[in-house]
């Protein structure tokens, strides 16, 4: 059995902020990939047995916690409480998009990588978008999973998703106490599955109480997360080869944002998981890690345009 632990919390610092971050420990010697997870939610929310396929595939890895998250800097709260509301709003209160793409470099900087491979999931495939328009030389080659295209804003995302289902998880209360973290990632770890698969409430629950992750239920962390604007250029102006995953049956955000992100990067590849919701599951593990190896080792000899495909 593989028993490859995480390091202890290591830290970065963008201005004021500090950031969480560990890396996996036996994995050195691999080319350097940087995992940035979604709203709100803490690294641990990536799954190790990924991680550890992720490693076999000859990655070091390393994984952080976005501002307003986990160990790192949490900000002051503002006035927008929602989400929803947050992701409506026409400019963010507490920082800018362009902070948490720094935030990323920041802890590429802690590590001493000049550059890397990045890997992000929902709003962690936004900021990954970010990062290779803004610091492109920073960036070996980008996947981006479950993510809007990061230059929408607005009124502008709402074509990519499913509003309903977001108002609906952010109006669910939890109270402020570890059980009150439990019930709340159990709900998300359930909101964000795959309707057509099978649901472990026991292992889902044996997750949830490991991780007692109080981002889960914090919804003005993740409205000033959510809120942050984007004020650079247009996705279209990435250069880093892309790879773009999204689940068949994400409840959350819909299959034409993927197709969107990758017809507007130029030579972006399309993979589409069928079985999978918004979310990274146990039985698509292998496909994302060779999925990103293939990317990485034609990263040099990329040219054309993208192709799509379904696995």
């Amino acid at each position: 059995m593989d028993q490859r632990q995480w390091t202890p919390t290591r830290w970065a610092r963008n201005g004021d902020v500090r950031l969480a971050f560990d890396t996996l420990i036996g994995a050195d010697e691999g080319d350097p990939l940087l995992l940035i997870m979604g709203l709100g939610v803490s690294r641990l929310w990536w799954p190790d047995g990924l991680c550890r396929v992720l490693a076999d595939q000859r990655f070091a890895v390393a994984r952080y916690d976005q501002r307003d998250a986990g160990e790192s800097t949490l900000l002051p709260p503002t006035r927008t409480r929602l989400p929803v509301t947050a992701l409506l709003g026409r400019r963010g209160k507490a920082y800018t998009a362009e902070d948490m793409a720094d935030d990323a470099i920041a802890v590429l900087d802690e590590l001493g990588w000049d550059s890397a491979h990045l890997f992000g999931v929902s709003l962690g495939g936004a900021v990954a978008q970010r990062v290779a328009i803004r610091h492109p030389h920073r960036v070996r080659t980008l996947t981006s999973m479950s993510a809007v295209p990061a230059d929408a804003a607005g009124l502008g995302t709402l074509r990519y998703i499913n509003i309903r289902a977001l108002a609906r998880l952010s109006r669910t209360r939890f109270p402020d106490t570890r059980e009150g973290a439990i019930e709340a990632s159990l709900a998300v770890a359930r909101f964000c599955a795959s309707p057509h698969q099978p649901f472990d409430e026991d292992e889902e629950r044996t997750r949830a109480e490991r991780l007692a992750d109080t981002g889960a239920r914090d919804a003005q962390a993740q409205s000033r997360q959510i809120g942050a604007q984007w004020h650079g250029p247009a996705i279209s102006t990435i250069t880093a080869p892309t790879l773009v995953l999204h689940g068949q049956d994400d409840p959350l955000i819909r299959p034409r944002a993927a197709t969107a992100i990758a017809a507007r990067i130029p030579g972006a590849r399309l993979v589409m998981l069928p079985g999978v919701g918004h979310e990274v599951s146990a039985p698509v593990w292998h496909t994302v890690a060779a999925q990103v190896r293939a990317l990485a080792d034609n990263a040099t000899g990329r040219t054309g345009p993208g192709s799509a495909g379904t696995l």
